[in-house]
């Protein structure tokens, strides 16, 4: 996929006023979603074809200044921080339910495998686990809003 695939995607998604497109094509996955004015291109294992090896980024496509192109892959590791994005469309949930105490919260330590939260879809409650085991140093979703594919949920500072 080259820059002027990616600019028609744009196009499209203006002309028909879309929030949010998917595309998966020969192993190639694209995701571009409209995010407070400007589009958030995402792009997963891309072949020798493209810009971006797979796990890679590359730099911005084309759209407004602000059109960014990351790499989709689960769990994210920044530095010693590991990113939880969500797995799947849904729901966000703090706690098992409601008026009970958080999972996890800002500074509490977490283990491989402990609950982090619970994401519903589809009326399923399903409960997301930490991959990684350290200190959460970030909650990005607030209790009970909707949540997409690859949203930031935690950050943990891995130990």
């Amino acid at each position: 996929m080259d820059v002027e695939e990616i600019r028609s995607i744009l196009d499209l998604m203006k002309e028909h006023d879309l929030s949010e497109f998917e595309l998966e094509v020969e192993g190639l996955k694209i995701r571009v979603r409209k995010s407070g004015g400007t589009h958030v291109v995402e792009a997963h294992g891309l072949s020798d074809r493209g810009a971006v090896a797979p796990g890679g980024s590359a730099p911005a496509a084309a759209g407004p200044a602000d059109t960014r192109l990351q790499a989709v892959s689960g769990p994210e590791a920044v530095g010693n921080l590991a990113i939880v994005t969500s797995p799947i469309v849904g729901t966000f949930y703090r706690a098992p339910e409601p008026g009970a105490p958080p999972f996890v919260q800002q500074g509490s330590r977490v283990a491989r495998g402990q609950v982090l939260c619970i994401i519903e879809a589809m009326k399923l409650m399903n409960e997301i686990e930490s991959d990684h085991a350290g200190e959460v140093v970030a909650v990005y979703v607030e209790n009970g809003q909707p949540v997409q594919f690859g949203e930031r949920l935690f950050a943990i500072k891995v130990s």
